[in-house]
């Protein structure tokens, strides 16, 4: 297989993004099987993920189909880029301000109605 499966994912991957310099793609091998680290322009996240990941899936599902063609599990591993949504604390619920509150401050929050 020898790399048959990064050249595909950078085929797939450079034909959707805008910033085609900025991917890069590292490969290694262990006892799990073969891991693809895909690092993209920011810019590019959403076009690689896809709406509700979708665009992630299909890659990822397509590579596992290269991998058993030639006897090897495959994994896609897409690093978020710097400035990404973790950075801002957007999307993660271990991250930013609390959004729950006590029932008393609920509470609060209503009695001014």
């Amino acid at each position: 297989m020898m790399d048959k499966d990064k050249e595909f994912l950078e085929y797939v991957i450079k034909s959707l993004v805008d910033n085609p310099n900025d991917v890069k793609i590292a490969r290694t091998v262990d006892e799990m099987g073969v891991l693809l680290t895909l690092d993209i322009n920011l810019a590019d996240m959403g076009k690689v993920i896809g709406r509700q990941g979708n665009t992630a899936k299909a890659i990822r599902t397509i590579l596992r189909v290269v991998g058993m063609k030639n006897n090897a599990r495959v994994n896609l591993k897409i690093n978020e880029p710097a400035g990404g949504r973790r950075d801002m604390g957007i999307g993660h619920a271990n991250t930013g301000p609390s959004a729950t509150k006590t029932v008393e401050e609920a509470m609060e929050g209503l009695s001014g109605l």
